[in-house]
């Protein structure tokens, strides 16, 4: 399990590039500094382009899960206000 608390969750899995990246970043400006946000989100360009992306903005990616079934699981720490 993860070392650190979970504080929100999103499911992006039902939309396409670039919404994928908005809603990671809608739901981040919602949380406090140092809050832990979980994205599920799909392979393929959602899987490169949003951990790319968050890391553009200043944001603490902790952990990068493949779940072995065309998924995955991104954890991010909000960093900045």
């Amino acid at each position: 399990m993860a070392d650190f608390q979970i504080d929100d969750r999103i499911d992006i899995t039902d939309v396409t590039c670039p919404i994928t990246f908005v809603k990671t970043k809608v739901a981040l400006e919602e949380l406090e500094e140092g809050e832990v946000l979980q994205v599920h989100l799909n392979d393929g360009e959602p899987a490169q382009n949003v951990p790319r992306s968050i890391k553009e903005e200043g944001h603490e990616i902790l952990k990068f899960v493949d779940n072995g079934d065309g998924t995955h699981e991104l954890y991010i720490r909000k960093v900045g206000d």
